[in-house]
């Protein structure tokens, strides 16, 4: 087939989960597919400022064809209409605004869905909050296939997403809370899978010495990933001090480009962004990944630690890791900082059933996440409809 997959930005040098996912989904698919990445020429997600090149380039095995954005986000006008929509007072014009603000706004993109769309046999779209999905599914729906990567956020409960939700040939959901959710405000009787995300076994041995510089405890924990509010990182990083003014004396450490302040404390370490092979090392040495969101569709990182047999730490309050974590019986999760002290407490001071852990949330990703398993449940979607 000659696919699709549009999302909102890419490339391996961004950290984002459903960028990512979108890139491993499409490189895996080219293995037997002839597989065009439309997006945009932006790397940061929150100006939309054009950062590379417009025009077509390779990565790998994927055709990439990048359009420019007409203009950066106004972020004061956004949370303004932000604050209509999510308090359910907005008109429907001013919901349909909500996702033009949100950006990023390609009109170039847009009109090549509309005049080259039916050049492509399936076209996937990412994430249906960003603008380029929003109004790029319609341009093609006869043969779209949705990646919602929902979240329980008040976005997900708008008008104007019964009637959006309506239109794709097909869903491939990321856990099946994020089913659940999407279900509620989406017809019956469309094709879907649940899909979640590949992954390779991990080597048996790795060096680990491009850690030696980077000023690392013996013993850390470690968050992965954007170091952002919406991820839950200062509620982290609150129920951490309290943790260390408790007596505690684990390293946190912080992999992952900031947007707010970190603070300077003798036991937080933050890396910025890692390449794949501290990131491989980090997962590998770590006590324990902390996941402290509380909203995702599915979290990659969390996975990617299971695979690396490492316990996991997770906010309760997040459907989709708390079912994630009791799906695997991979970790613990907290409510609050009480419980979030007692859990790390708890995975610390009993390594063996720390790593029982582990390996509940390594045999979870053998049954449920390697690649052919993952390519399977996709091909069996995108012929769904034929």
């Amino acid at each position: 087939m000659k696919l699709a997959c549009v999302v909102h930005r890419f490339g391996a040098d961004i950290a984002g989960g459903s960028e990512g996912h979108c890139r491993l989904i499409a490189e895996h698919l080219a293995a037997q597919h002839d597989v065009t990445i439309i997006t945009t020429c932006a790397k940061d997600h929150i100006t939309w400022r054009n950062h590379y090149p417009p025009g077509e380039s390779r990565s790998g095995p994927l055709r990439v064809l990048r359009f420019t954005v007409a203009r950066e986000r106004e972020l004061h006008r956004f949370m303004d209409l932000s604050d209509l929509v999510f308090a359910d007072r907005a008109t429907a014009e001013e919901q349909e605004q909500w996702f033009r603000e949100n950006g990023p706004d390609a009109p170039e993109l847009l009109e090549h869905l509309r005049q080259h769309g039916a050049e492509y046999d399936r076209v996937l779209f990412w994430s249906y909050r960003y603008a380029d999905a929003y109004f790029g599914l319609p341009l093609v729906a006869d043969r779209a296939v949705l990646v919602p990567t929902a979240e329980e956020d008040p976005l997900i409960h708008v008008d104007a997403l019964g009637r959006y939700f309506a239109l794709p040939q097909g869903f491939l959901f990321l856990t099946p809370e994020e089913e659940t959710l999407v279900a509620a405000r989406a017809p019956a009787g469309k094709p879907s899978a649940i899909i979640g995300c590949g992954l390779d076994p991990v080597p048996a041995a790795a060096d680990l010495s491009c850690l030696d510089s980077l000023g690392l405890a013996d013993r850390f924990v470690l968050y992965l990933g954007r170091i952002d509010p919406n991820k839950g990182c200062q509620a982290l990083i609150r129920h951490f001090q309290r943790y260390v003014e408790g007596g505690g004396s684990v390293q946190l450490v912080m992999a992952g480009p900031a947007s707010m302040p970190i603070p300077d404390h003798r036991l937080i370490r933050p890396l910025g962004f890692v390449d794949d092979h501290v990131r491989e090392a980090l997962l590998r040495k770590a006590r324990a990944l902390v996941m402290p969101s509380p909203f995702e569709s599915l979290s990659m990182v969390l996975l990617e630690a299971w695979n690396h047999g490492l316990p996991a730490l997770v906010n309760a309050r997040c459907k989709v890791l708390r079912g994630q974590v009791e799906r695997a019986d991979g970790g613990l999760y907290y409510g609050n900082t009480i419980e979030f002290i007692a859990g790390l407490d708890y995975l610390l001071d009993h390594p063996a059933k720390a790593r029982q852990l582990g390996r509940q949330g390594l045999a979870y990703v053998d049954r449920e996440y390697r690649w052919p398993i993952v390519l399977n449940k996709i091909e069996a979607l995108l012929r769904a409809f034929e």
